[in-house]
């Protein structure tokens, strides 16, 4: 049996294959202790409890709030000399250009504990300084003297040569500053690549997040049966085994809403539709992204200001989520998020002591939440809570309590409404192209509205949207990645070179994949040249090969509209990805034969008119109903506006479409 596990602000949700079928749940998540409500779920939800269990698949938001939240490891950062400063002046960008007195985020280490070491490399990897073992040895009874957890180490050009990195490495262990090895994060390990600024802050933020998810991870092992395998989620979309979070934690960055892209692009791509906008909207934040055929990776990111190169799938993250906080600021405007009530206390519509207005509470007094039918009547809503909570707000704008909680949704879906411009209309791409996938459990309440507003045509709710991020954990594959910095003039020759570099990254993406259990017949390989015009800054990304430099240009006409094939190419980057195929669950079809729903009951609207209510497990292929109704399951409950008309498609998802 193989479980998916995904953590959430404010619930835990799970989903187990067995025999070829799913099985779902859902709890509230212990903030404290995360593995608490995770090894509760699959001792509830597992046959014969914990000790069935072969594989678990976990996607966690850890390493991200560690960030933050500035609850991170104790590290320093060992620099070359003169380079002490290297995350303090960064690249001097405004991060918003007519914002007159930028807050910039000051970085995770403090100038007290950032040091140098006299070394000096040059372009080729030839040394200028050799390593200074006397002073090295100095610096090292400081960082000791400091009690810290990790050290980042950021050499000028160990990208190109790496000797002198490893050499602090063992001298921190020969020295017993450090206990194991994992605690020193090298740049020419995290990320052999050119950039000094943006390959400091990444391995700053390796170290940063490698204790506390080793800590967490070592954890949640020693408490699995020792039979089962533990994978997690990476940023990229696939899965590594637990083990490699030591040397690579800051992939698991964007893990939670990554599995949900993954899960939301296999099940729209097996029901027709390959052209998707997710909306993934939980307990705490929303998260949307665009899908044109295959989830596609870019190769840098931003976390609170930080930079940070690896791979991670392009998401848009807000602060919108169910337990997001309504207020009234100074202004007297009324806003939503991004503040959360989590878990604990939550909405004041749990009755778990929450006392703060939040989305929930607002979806509750407009009926769309059901107090007797919530989390599949498990969980009994406190609505009387929930009015005390939204008078407050309605007190301050003067206005009552039923238009209080419109404007409350209405703004969310504002918010909600801007993340997809973002993704689409920002980037050049239509909505009205594309299908809104809607899932978390918040996320079928607010698409059709969200839809509306962008005039996408066409929204998608799957089967169990509230666990769909666990089920994308079930479905991803094994992922592993290797990079080395190739700049250099492209051309026959020079690429005919790069076969070597090639073959060296693809024998480590063999070896990675193999330590992963993956068979040679299951493994698939990927090799990226990133490429630009001799002068530019930045580059496009496309297939190695003989034909690179001619992609290059058609991809340049592309991007940009223009090709200068007059201009020398360079070769900057070349990656390497290893795939492990692995077995997905399938997806039955039922026959389809179209009929009209009837509700099982009505009920009155706050706003008008009436509901009429259906459950999700009572409609079969084919049904046809239209709005305004609620759609009931256990993990969600999904919202038909008047003027939506819904049907169930063949692979039992939720296809509602305007009028």
């Amino acid at each position: 049996m193989r479980a998916g596990v995904d953590i959430g602000g404010t619930f835990t949700d799970l989903v187990l294959i067995e025999g070829g079928k799913l099985k779902v749940h859902k709890l509230l998540s212990s903030p404290e202790q995360p593995e608490r409500s995770m090894l509760a779920g699959l001792d509830t939800i597992t046959p014969g409890g914990l000790a069935a269990l072969r594989q678990v698949a976990h996607g966690s938001t850890m390493a991200t709030n560690a960030i933050l939240e500035r609850k991170g490891a104790r590290i320093a950062l060992l620099t070359s000399a003169g380079f002490r400063d290297l995350l303090y002046i960064g690249r001097q960008d405004r991060p918003k250009l007519y914002d007159i007195h930028p807050r910039i985020p000051p970085p995770l280490i403090p100038r007290a504990r950032c040091y140098e070491v006299p070394e000096r490399l040059d372009f080729r990897g030839d040394a200028l300084v050799p390593l200074d073992i006397p002073a090295l040895d100095r610096v090292l009874d400081q960082v000791a003297a400091d009690r810290i957890d990790a050290i980042a180490v950021c050499f000028l050009f160990s990208y190109v040569n790496a000797e002198h990195e490893q050499r602090v490495k063992l001298r921190a262990l020969e020295r017993g500053i450090v206990a194991d090895d994992w605690q020193v994060a090298l740049s020419s390990e995290v990320l052999p690549e050119f950039r000094e600024y943006e390959r400091a802050s990444t391995v700053a933020l390796e170290a940063y997040v490698r204790p506390v998810m080793s800590r967490y991870i070592g954890e949640l092992e020693s408490k699995l049966p020792s039979a089962a395998s533990l994978r997690i989620m990476k940023s990229d979309g696939g899965v590594m085994r637990a083990r490699r979070v030591r040397e690579s934690a800051i992939h698991t960055a964007l893990s939670g809403p990554a599995a949900g892209v993954m899960g939301a692009s296999y099940l729209a791509q097996a029901a027709g539709f390959d052209k998707i906008i997710t909306l993934d909207m939980g307990g705490t934040s929303t998260d949307v992204a665009l899908i044109s055929g295959q989830p596609e990776p870019r190769p840098e990111s931003t976390i609170d200001g930080f930079p940070l190169r690896v791979r991670m799938l392009d998401i848009e993250t807000i602060g919108a989520g169910g337990g997001s906080i309504a207020r009234v600021d100074a202004g007297g405007a009324l806003q939503v998020g991004p503040a959360s009530a989590g878990a604990k206390p939550g909405p004041a519509v749990y009755g778990l002591g929450g006392e703060r207005a939040t989305l929930s509470d607002a979806n509750a007094i407009l009926g769309r939440l059901d107090a007797e039918r919530f989390l599949g009547g498990s969980m009994t809503l406190d609505l009387e809570a929930a009015e005390r909570a939204l008078a407050e707000i309605a007190e301050q704008i003067a206005f009552n309590l039923v238009d209080t909680a419109k404007g409350v949704v209405d703004i969310a879906n504002v918010n909600i409404d801007r993340a997809i411009r973002h993704v689409s209309i920002a980037r050049g791409n239509d909505p009205r192209d594309f299908t809104l996938v809607a899932f978390g459990g918040a996320g079928p309440l607010h698409a059709c509205e969200a839809a509306d507003r962008l005039d996408i045509p066409r929204v998608l709710a799957p089967p169990a949207p509230g666990v769909l991020c666990a089920l994308g954990l079930l479905i991803a594959d094994v992922a592993v990645d290797f990079s080395q910095s190739v700049i250099r003039q492209a051309s026959a020759e020079s690429l005919a070179d790069l076969v070597e570099s090639e073959g060296q990254l693809l024998d480590l993406a063999r070896r990675e994949l193999a330590q992963e259990g993956i068979a040679a017949d299951d493994a698939a390989f990927t090799s990226i040249l990133e490429m630009r015009y001799e002068g530019q800054a930045y580059e496009l990304s496309v297939p190695f090969g003989d034909d690179a430099i001619e992609r290059f240009h058609l991809a340049h006409e592309r991007s940009y509209g223009h090709a200068m094939r007059w201009r020398a190419v360079e070769t900057v980057n070349l990656r390497v990805r290893g795939t492990g195929i692995i077995d997905k669950p399938g997806i039955e079809r039922a026959e389809a034969n179209p009929h009209p729903a009837s509700p099982f009951a009505e009920k009155a609207s706050p706003l008008g008119g009436s509901f009429k209510l259906y459950e999700r497990d009572e409609l079969e292929a084919g049904a046809r109903f239209s709005g305004e109704a609620l759609v009931f399951q256990m993990d969600s409950t999904t919202y038909v506006p008047a003027g939506w008309r819904a049907r169930v498609d063949s692979f039992m998802n939720l296809v509602l479409e305007r009028h």
